[in-house]
């Protein structure tokens, strides 16, 4: 019987210790705004990925600092709200036993995308035989280079072809 009770105590122990060993960590980074300015009073979100039911929201301070501590080591999913929009979203942070895992959001300026047309554009003889070429123009007939941004440099051969031209498809003669 004595036996009995050291063997359930000493399996007690083992899996108390077990449970330490594991230990805790941490999700920890700061957030700054398009101007590299802290962003003070954001929504950072913690969610486990692992099918357990927890989440867990912290603020930033004044700094943009923010920290999560006491977590179980495992994957979440962070997600970043500023003023009640979703800016940011990091599907897998690995944490890590003991110490903490550093997640930082650095919030970059809105891209504006350009709406483009491909047209022909004949060549400087006038006929349709060699030499002309395909552009992505926008709806307004402004060039557009490969980055989606409006070209501010056209010669003026082009811009006389680009107001007679007339959109072909890529494939078509």
């Amino acid at each position: 019987m004595l036996l009995k009770s050291y063997s359930i105590s000493f399996v007690g122990l083992l899996l108390v210790t077990s449970s330490a060993w594991a230990g805790t960590s941490a999700l920890e980074g700061v957030v700054k705004d398009p101007t590299g300015q802290p962003v003070k009073g954001a929504d950072v979100r913690i969610e486990a990925t692992n099918g357990r039911n927890f989440s867990r929201i912290v603020k930033t301070d004044a700094t943009g600092h923010y920290t999560s501590d006491g977590l179980a080591v495992g994957i979440y999913k962070v997600t970043l709200v500023v003023n009640g929009a979703v800016k940011a979203s990091i599907l897998n942070a690995y944490t890590q036993s003991g110490k903490p895992t550093q997640l930082n959001f650095e919030l970059t300026p809105k891209t504006n995308f350009v709406k483009t047309h491909k047209v022909w554009i004949s060549p400087p003889t006038g006929t349709l035989i060699g030499g002309g070429q395909w552009v992505d123009v926008d709806d307004n007939g402004n060039i557009v280079n490969n980055n989606g941004v409006s070209s501010v440099e056209r010669s003026g051969a082009i811009q006389t072809n680009m107001l007679t031209a007339r959109p072909k498809s890529p494939g078509g003669q």
